[in-house]
């Protein structure tokens, strides 16, 4: 196997046609006795197992050294005779009768026919050969294989053979693969073979990777086997291999005419042989084939004096080595070198030596430009009589790459047309799993295909699960007909409503799905309203339908980290909502408001939604009572999400750890329980005036009431309980769930809920199992922000004002998340702009409406500190600063922050504490509802 010492012997002697030699060293390597007998199998073998790369070398060998004999004897593969003096014989198509071969049916009397076994057996080696290197999993291997059989064709003069293992070994022959022996050797071979193919650019490119492979891998020895020759001859020897290319190239462009465009071809010949020459040890035998291109490159300089010297040496050198191929080059370089120097007589020599070898070893390239040389030699010495013979033998050379190119393009032409017609069955095909034949929209499998792809990139799409309402009452009416007429007009309004970089779907059968990339879900359900008007005013009775068609729509915005049937569920489950709140509505679950409807499709999971009635009092002291086991069932269902990984499975992932808890060694630094609250002034309103007065004092509830076997030293709890408000505020009752058990947390909902029926209870700081615990036991009183790792229990208010939410993005988002989850349990609309930060916050605050339609701005930040004084310098809107914990080491877990906010001059900013969401939620949702009264 290569890159073997033997193998590197037999195919140096095979180049050179030293045939015997081969022959002999091919005759130590263990085979069959005839490939036609099935191999032994080793004891250890799977029953399937191909024959091994090494015998399939083995065999490509023999196959090349049958071929060279047969090439001797005058016949190729498909029995044509190689041209010669001798009377042509009728071609012997050994392809069409291989069978027959093989059963010795050739008349033992036919002179030709150990010719035609040698041919069949050759056949039988390559077939073979290529099974092998086909069923190999080594990708270089078998390209080598591959580049080494398109040499066998091409000696074969089977030329759309030996293009199509060419073609099929470059496609293995992958950038990426790592520098070794062997892809140097398979690169040269796939460049010889695309030079004798007449591909001369691509031979060219080749070749170059080959020497920048070779320097790659001297660069870092270790890359290579431990017994590989010095990596510096490799590099020599691909340097010289290139400059032989460059050489023939800038030849061919002397010939045509273009003395400009060779001589950087010339130029890089003999800096690449230079090079080599340096390299190569005194006694190394790539010398020669350096003289020989330094020589070559010199002489299409012009420099014909320097060159003779050195390649007379290369002649007498390659004669004494025995490398026919090699004294064919020597023999042509010398030659040309003396023709220009207007030494005719020995020119000829040298010439006619050169073609007389290159015919006898199949060298075609050889061939041709000794051809030319002779050509040139006896017209410029106007003896027509010589010139002749070599100019009607090129011109046969010539037609016959003619005939070669015609069926070069016929094949091309032929494969082209069969390509074009298996990319449109293709297509077809595609179009038929992709598209929905109703519709002719993208069907159930493009969307999820779609889906999986924009969340895999890091979008955040919006999705729209849309359902058209009653349409078993619409088939009842107008027959399936009519039914799938109003699909296809749906459709046509969905697609309408949509902007070019939306794409709709049929999901199945009346249901369709809407993804909207880099879009809110505020932004989709405006979308979708103004769709779900244009279903409605629609001239449904032009198809027969005496009531207009509605639709119900459900959309779901993506976070980071969501996955197709996570995204799905969610706008699934508030599609049930719209279905269940009066059909023909548009119904959003975001990350910031994630509420369900009563009897929504997570109940199937969670259990029922808990009823509204408050439970009944108890003694003081005494804990209310409780289902049986209620963290039982928040296991069972944080289980149940875990495996089904949809509805609320996005929560079950912390993305960021508890606030204020990261740093072990450092106080917290975020807002604790404390026993007791400051008196607060809130307001009322008697006969439209409105008279402060004091709220009554907060109520604490001991952790005795709600002693944890688990959990010995808790804190106190407080419970706020908030007088009398104005007209469409609503002030919550807060528990903090940080350092409490998930048990801990759902006695102290309990009491607030018995408490206060008629406020929802806001749970902040919870882990996931906590928040899933509470969706299990309050159903669809539940609101919750899994970014803000918080949750409301019971009726969300109608929202009154704006309230606009800025952070930075990063580490910022869990606070950000916080103050709006916050804003807007306490009665407020909010907006999240997340990353303003670094060049987008100029683009970003350029736009005057963040600041138009809002009645109060929240900025987050930490290692952005300065942002907040910039935007309360750009805008007479009210500013709450909230400095956090993350930034450099030397932000001193955010009191450097808290300095920059506190010591700003900005006017109209007030600062809150750090890490404080909670804070500045409440304070802007009370500004921004008593904005939105004036």
């Amino acid at each position: 196997m290569p890159p073997g010492a033997l193998h590197q012997r037999v195919t140096a002697a095979l180049s050179n046609w030293q045939l015997d030699d081969a022959e002999q060293l091919l005759s130590g390597v263990e085979r069959d006795p005839s490939p036609y007998v099935a191999a032994v199998p080793a004891a250890d073998a799977m029953d399937d197992a191909p024959n091994s790369l090494g015998r399939a070398w083995a065999d490509t060998l023999r196959a090349e050294l049958l071929v060279r004999r047969l090439r001797l004897a005058g016949f190729t593969l498909v029995g044509e005779p190689v041209p010669s003096d001798s009377p042509a014989e009728p071609a012997l198509d050994l392809h069409a009768g291989v069978a027959g071969l093989l059963d010795g049916s050739p008349a033992e009397t036919d002179p030709r026919s150990e010719s035609a076994s040698r041919a069949a057996l050759a056949i039988a080696l390559v077939r073979s050969a290529k099974a092998a290197f086909d069923a190999a999993d080594d990708h270089l291997q078998r390209a080598a294989g591959l580049a080494r059989h398109a040499r066998i064709e091409l000696l074969s003069r089977r030329i759309d053979a030996a293009m199509d293992e060419a073609v099929e070994a470059a496609s293995l022959l992958d950038p990426t693969l790592p520098p070794s022996v062997l892809l140097i050797d398979t690169l040269t071979t796939l460049a010889g073979v695309l030079a004798d193919l007449e591909l001369m650019p691509l031979a060219l490119d080749y070749q170059r990777r080959a020497h920048e492979t070779a320097q790659a891998a001297a660069a870092d020895p270790a890359l290579l086997e431990p017994d590989t020759a010095d990596p510096d001859v490799l590099v020599a020897v691909a340097a010289t291999r290139l400059g032989e290319l460059c050489a023939e190239l800038g030849e061919g462009l002397l010939d045509d005419g273009a003395p400009e465009s060779a001589a950087p071809y010339f130029a890089e010949a003999r800096q690449l042989a230079e090079q080599a020459l340096v390299q190569l040890p005194p006694d190394a035998p790539g010398i020669v084939p350096a003289q020989i291109v330094h020589g070559w490159a010199l002489v299409g300089m012009g420099e014909q004096a320097a060159a003779v010297g050195p390649l007379r040496a290369a002649v007498r050198l390659s004669c004494g080595a025995g490398d026919r191929a090699r004294l064919a080059s020597a023999q042509l370089a010398l030659g040309r070198a003396l023709r220009r120097q207007g030494d005719g007589r020995a020119a000829d020599e040298h010439l006619v030596a050169a073609l007389d070898l290159s015919t006898e070893h199949g060298l075609p390239r050889v061939r041709r430009a000794a051809l030319r040389e002779l050509c040139t030699l006896h017209a410029d010495l106007n003896d027509a009589e010589r010139a002749l013979p070599y100019l009607q033998a090129y011109l046969t050379d010539e037609l016959d790459r003619v005939d070669e190119r015609r069926t070069r393009w016929v094949e091309l032409f032929g494969r082209r047309k069969s390509l074009l017609e298996t990319e449109r069955a293709a297509g077809q095909l595609r179009r038929q799993a992709y598209e929905d034949p109703l519709t002719h929209l993208p069907n159930r499998r493009y969307a999820e295909a779609r889906l999986d792809g924009l969340l895999a990139a890091g979008d955040v799409p919006a999705l729209a699960v849309v359902d058209v309402d009653r349409f078993k009452s619409i088939n009842d009416a107008i027959g399936h007909p009519g039914g799938d007429a109003v699909l296809r007009v749906v459709g046509e309004l969905l697609v309408a409503g949509v902007r070019d970089t939306d794409e709709v779907c049929r999901w199945a059968g009346d249901e369709f799905v809407i993804l909207l990339p880099e879009t809110t879900s505020e932004q989709a359900e405006r979308a979708l309203e103004r769709i779900r008007a244009s279903v409605v005013g629609y001239p449904w009775s032009e198809l027969g339908l005496e009531l207009p068609v509605t639709i119900s729509a459900g959309i779901a915005s993506a976070t980071r980290g969501d996955d197709r049937k996570t995204l799905f569920a969610a706008a699934d489950g508030v599609l049930y909502d719209a279905k269940r709140s009066g059909r023909d509505r548009v119904v959003r679950l975001s990350a910031l408001t994630q509420t369900r409807a009563a009897a929504g499709p997570l109940d199937a999971s969670f259990g029922p939604a808990a009823g509204d009635d408050v439970a009944p009092a108890t003694e003081p002291g005494t804990l209310t009572s409780a289902p049986p086991s209620p963290l039982d069932a928040a296991l069972r269902a944080v289980t149940a999400v875990r495996d089904e990984e949809s509805g609320f499975a996005a929560l079950l992932d912390r993305p960021y750890p508890p606030l204020g808890t990261d740093r072990p060694t450092e106080p917290l630094l975020g807002p604790l329980p404390t026993t007791s609250a400051p008196e607060t002034i809130d307001a009322v309103v008697v006969d439209d005036t409105v008279v402060e007065q004091p709220a009554v004092e907060n109520t604490v509830v001991e952790d005795a009431a709600i002693e944890d076997p688990l959990v010995d030293d808790a804190e106190p709890v407080v419970v706020d309980e908030v007088g009398p408000a104005v007209p469409g505020a609503v002030e919550t009752d807060v528990v903090w769930a940080q350092g409490r058990s998930t048990e801990q947390v759902l006695t102290l909902v309990r009491e607030a809920r018995r408490e206060h029926p008629d406020r929802p209870v806001l749970v902040l700081r919870a882990v996931p199992e906590t928040l899933v615990a509470l969706a299990t036991e309050h159903g669809s009183a539940t609101t919750m922000d899994a970014a803000a790792s918080a949750a409301a229990i019971g009726t969300v208010p109608e929202p009154a004002g704006r309230v606009t939410v800025l952070c930075s993005g990063g580490a910022d988002t869990p606070v950000a998340a916080e103050a709006a989850f916050v804003a807007r349990v306490a009665g407020t609309e909010v907006v999240r702009i997340d990353d303003v930060a670094g060049s987008r916050t100029r683009s970003l605050l350029t736009d005057r409406t963040i600041f138009d339609d809002t009645d109060c701005l929240v900025v987050v930040a930490g290692m952005e500190a300065s942002l907040a004084t910039m935007i309360g310098s750009l805008t007479d809107v009210p500013v709450v600063a909230v400095p956090t914990s993350t930034g450099q080491p030397s932000a001193f877990g955010g009191l450097g922050a808290l300095m920059t906010m506190l010591t700003a001059a900005t006017p109209g900013m007030t600062v809150s504490n750090i890490d404080n969401g909670y804070s500045a939620g409440v304070f802007a949702a009370r500004v921004a509802r008593r904005s939105s009264r004036r």
